[in-house]
């Protein structure tokens, strides 16, 4: 079920305390595109850097790739993305707006209100088109290499009605490329590169992290539905016969990731995605749902491939890319386990678990985000107990100092009382703040308050550093 905490209260609280702000808002907006301010900057790096340490640096199984958003657009005939990559479109025939016919109710336009005026849906590609070099087709010659339609002949339906137009254009026009619309295929397409420089043992993991867009009919619900994003992918190679227990075993590992960073294992829900809704590259997907304030949606999605993509290149490429195993001397296409991960939805998921309403002792309120630790943006905020005071202002930015060089993520903060403060710290998910007071001059002391109990404790600024670790 929804989350009690409103959409409408985490996005106020993402643009109030600098993580997220609509992007281009100055200039009227763009739909779909979201950007990072400070704070969100951070918190989305410790989880990028999070996700890489539990699912890569801690494995000895796992390696990491690096690939071009811009790729050669065979990559996505040969994965299927310029023909199956689409989403139904219609368009009400009164105000013309379109939409997701899978996301409405047909019957009558939520634009407009007028009944029945849809007409037939029809799929729309989702990948983003752009033109690389010089020329584009108002000043091309509109020749045909002829290679390469035989090429795309050869593999579309036989029923040439079908031919894709957006395969025909970048016939026509070469120069044509697309904006990746996820980080799977750098991985796919650089296979060969890996076994031919690195030979890893199989099981083996390839694992990328980096930008992707989908020209979304509908971008909707703050960050989760958007244009540009991030995707944290792992592609999993195995033997053929073994993919099952592979499979059963990212199923356990992913559920420890959401554990890990905060999330209430009661809120996450494990789809089994019916055979009619598979992916066409999928035999088998779960889906991870989470109870978003908007209600129970995807989080992130674990998919048994096959070696649908792998043996794609091989048809289209016409290049040798088995793997031999070391021991056995066998040559196979492995198979491919792939879990896919939204940082975007992640961390809306985050926001959404962190996000606590509280009534104090003395019946005042206070928001404060309850994030691991490990994510919070900003670590400790210090302060000086009076602002006006300039032994305690010394002393004061004297510790910030040390505690930044030695903790990074540290915060001076002398604006308002220090209950004003302690708020502020609160909202942002700042685990521990330290206050230098008049007892701090007589003996270096300090106060140091918790953010989820908001006790205090006096700590020998000598012995902070490893307090705050521990």
């Amino acid at each position: 079920m929804p989350k009690e905490v409103s959409l409408e209260k985490i996005v106020s609280l993402a643009k109030r305390r600098g993580f997220i702000f609509p992007g281009s808002e100055i200039y009227g907006g763009l739909s779909g595109t979201w950007d990072y301010g400070p704070l969100g900057v951070l918190l989305k790096q410790k989880l990028i850097d999070w996700w890489r340490d539990y699912f890569v640096h801690q494995r000895s199984d796992m390696l990491m790739v690096d690939s071009s958003i811009l790729m050669n657009s065979r990559v996505w005939r040969a994965s299927g993305h310029t023909e199956t990559f689409t989403d139904p479109l219609v368009e009400c025939q009164n105000c013309h707006n379109r939409f997701r016919a899978d996301k409405i109710d047909l019957s009558i336009c939520p634009n407009c209100s007028k009944k029945n005026t849809f007409g037939e849906a029809r799929n729309f590609n989702l990948m983003f088109q752009t033109l690389i070099g010089p020329n584009s087709i108002q000043d091309q010659s509109l020749e045909i290499d002829k290679n390469k339609l035989l090429d795309l002949i050869n593999h579309q339906s036989s029923d040439l009605l079908k031919f894709n137009l957006n395969d025909f254009s970048s016939l026509v026009n070469p120069s044509l490329v697309y904006l990746r619309p996820e980080t799977a295929q750098g991985i796919f397409t650089n296979f060969k590169n890996i076994i031919d420089s690195i030979y890893p043992d199989i099981p083996f993991g390839l694992a990328q992290y980096g930008k992707a867009f989908r020209n979304e009919i509908s971008p909707r619900d703050f960050i989760f539905r958007s244009r540009e994003f991030e995707q944290l992918e792992i592609e999993y190679f195995v033997r053929p016969q073994e993919w099952q227990k592979h499979f059963d075993q990212w199923v356990v590992f992913i559920q420890d990731w959401y554990q890990l960073i905060g999330l209430n294992q009661k809120s996450i829900h494990l789809l089994e995605v019916p055979k009619g809704d598979l992916a066409h590259y999928s035999k088998r997907t779960i889906d991870f749902e989470y109870d978003f304030p908007i209600g129970k949606e995807e989080l992130s999605g674990l998919a048994y491939r096959t070696d649908f993509d792998l043996k794609n290149i091989v048809n289209f490429s016409n290049k040798n890319i088995e793997y031999r195993d070391k021991k056995t001397n066998e040559s196979f296409i492995p198979h491919v386990i792939e879990p896919s991960f939204g940082v975007e939805r992640m961390i809306m998921a985050i926001l959404t678990e962190a996000y606590t309403e509280e009534v104090m002792e003395d019946q005042s309120s206070r928001v404060v985000l309850r994030l691991a630790k490990q994510l919070a943006p900003i670590k400790v905020v210090v302060s000086p107990l009076l602002k006006n005071n300039q032994p305690l202002v010394d002393k004061a930015f004297l510790l910030f100092k040390s505690l930044k060089k030695e903790l990074k993520f540290v915060l001076y903060d002398d604006n308002g009382n220090i209950g004003k403060r302690y708020r502020r710290a609160d909202e942002i998910g700042t685990p521990y703040c330290v206050t230098i007071d008049f007892q701090s001059l007589e003996d270096d002391t300090v106060t140091v308050r918790d953010r989820d109990t908001t006790s205090q404790e006096r700590v020998s600024i000598n012995q902070l550093i490893e307090y705050l670790n521990q």
